[in-house]
C-alpha cells in the first residue's frame, strides 16, 4: 500500500505502520484506526480499497502531513525570527529555544561560534 509518499509494508499492522508517515504519532495513528474501525491486529494487506480511501480522506480532511507539515513548522519559525522575539533570536543562534541547559548538554545543537 502506498499511502502520502510512504510504502507500507504489508505484513505489519496498519497502527504501526502509518506512523511512518510524517507528522502521524502512535496516538493520532491509534484515533484514525478507531474512528475507521480497525482492530488492533489488522495488517495492511487487509485493508479493503474502500477502507483505504476512506483512510486517505480521513487523513487529508482532519491532518496537516509531509511537507504542508514542514513547512508550516519552517514558516512559524522564521514568523518568531521576524517579529524578533526570544525563540527566534535562539534560532538564529543555532542554541536550544526552549529552556535546556547548555553549559554541558548541548553538544549537538550548540554550534562554535567561531
Amino acid at each position: 500500500m502506498y499511502i502520502f509518499n510512504q510504502n507500507l509494508r504489508p505484513l505489519e499492522k496498519i497502527r504501526f505502520e502509518l506512523q511512518k508517515i510524517y507528522g502521524i504519532g502512535k496516538c493520532q495513528s491509534n484515533m484514525i484506526c478507531d474512528s475507521l474501525g480497525l482492530s488492533e491486529k489488522t495488517l495492511v494487506k487487509d485493508v479493503s480499497r474502500l477502507t483505504y480511501i476512506k483512510l486517505q480522506r480521513l487523513i487529508q480532511r482532519e491532518l496537516i502531513i509531509g511537507a504542508d507539515l514542514k513547512r508550516e513548522i519552517k514558516e512559524n519559525i522564521q514568523r518568531h525570527i521576524v517579529i524578533g522575539s526570544y525563540k527566534g533570536f535562539r534560532h538564529v543562534q543555532k542554541l536550544p529555544v526552549r529552556g535546556q541547559r547548555t553549559k554541558t548538554n548541548a553538544k549537538t545543537r550548540k554550534k562554535s561560534l567561531i
